[in-house]
């Protein structure tokens, strides 16, 4: 190596970018380009080519620089393009448009074959950036369908063919997963549903607890009595909500028991409805253990989904089931309390419980 070279490779090693360069470093992307005078490209920080000599690398504030400078982009990492991440998010938008907007369910092959990437690869893709397969964004997709078709259609059966379901019969074996009751029941706003409720109070407040035949399907948390009651009414306008009696009082009673002392093991009944993706992040909540926390990111690793964590936060805003399905076990990742949907202080008292339990 020549003194020039020798020089020029001193004063790269020493420039932040170049350890950039060498971990490969994604969250680089976009911030600087490097270039290798060797084979006249330019690439991402993040590219997965072979490392070029430091003596024969440059540094670029931008794409357009580079290529001012003479370089072309790099056909690995294309970065005259952009971000992988925007390029699969675009991509799998698309195809969640086609799932919604056909007639019949694609199959993965299909989806592979119009995203131009083979099935693995496709599979992969979706489910990192949606955080399920694209088979259950077919399914959420069908379910939030027929939801909305049974409010309008004249009848059922008109409703299941216009949500896309290619069989009645089909259907009515996942219409208890689909809508938690019988499409007709559904229609009607859970008109005959026999629901078992009371409220009263606790530690952290006024509680609810509701219950089907199926087991407990509400455990809500609150200030005020009343708006606890019409929570539970909007959920189902139409069903036959009943006091309690004996029975049920004993049911509660557990209920309480467990807010009081929230890594007790005690054993409900739970009728759990959500999407797949929810239902997929409620389990992975179940088991995280008493008196230890998880983040947020690490739950959407837990469940297959890196890149969903928004739509893990979502989901755990949208539990119904407080301390049954403890969503007050994830914080963000830097421990810190985030929202919660019974409010942060309740979500403070239940893990100080937990971690002096």
């Amino acid at each position: 190596m020549s003194g020039k070279a020798h020089a020029i490779a001193v004063v790269v090693r020493s420039d932040p970018r170049w350890a950039a360069l060498i971990a490969r470093d994604a969250s680089a992307d976009g911030k600087f380009f490097y270039s290798v005078k060797t084979t006249g490209v330019y690439c991402r920080p993040s590219c997965g080519a072979r490392p070029a000599r430091p003596e024969n690398v440059g540094f670029h504030p931008t794409a357009a620089a580079a290529e001012r400078a003479g370089f072309r982009p790099c056909l690995r990492c294309k970065p005259d393009q952009p971000p992988l991440a925007e390029r699969q998010a675009a991509q799998v938008a698309e195809l969640c448009r086609l799932i919604e907007s056909s007639e019949e369910v694609p199959s993965l092959e299909e989806l592979a074959r119009h995203a131009g990437l083979s099935v693995f690869h496709t599979h992969r893709v979706f489910k990192a950036v949606t955080g399920v397969t694209p088979k259950a964004y077919a399914a959420a997709h069908r379910a939030r369908r027929v939801r909305a078709e049974l409010g309008k259609n004249g009848t059922v059966t008109q409703a299941i063919y216009a949500a896309g379901y290619s069989s009645g019969g089909r259907f009515y074996e996942q219409s208890n997963e689909v809508l938690g009751m019988t499409p007709t029941m559904y229609r009607a706003g859970g008109a005959r549903m026999e629901i078992r409720f009371a409220i009263g109070e606790c530690s952290l407040g006024s509680i609810l607890v509701a219950a089907t035949a199926r087991g407990v399907c509400a455990i809500l948390l609150g200030d005020d009595p009343e708006e606890l009651a019409h929570d539970l009414e909007r959920r189902f306008p139409r069903a036959h909500l009943i006091g309690t009696d004996a029975g049920f009082e004993q049911l509660v009673a557990k209920v309480v028991g467990l807010v009081e002392r929230p890594r007790a093991s005690v054993e409900l009944p739970l009728d759990i409805r959500g999407t797949a993706f929810q239902q997929r992040v409620w389990q992975a909540l179940r088991g995280i253990p008493g008196g230890t926390t998880a983040s947020y990111a690490a739950i959407a690793d837990a469940i297959g989904a890196p890149g969903a964590v928004r739509a893990v936060a979502q989901a755990c805003a949208a539990n119904p089931l407080a301390v049954a399905i403890p969503c007050h076990r994830v914080v963000r990742s830097d421990g810190g309390l985030s929202g919660y949907r019974w409010g942060v202080e309740r979500k403070r008292a239940l893990l100080d419980r937990e971690a002096g339990a």
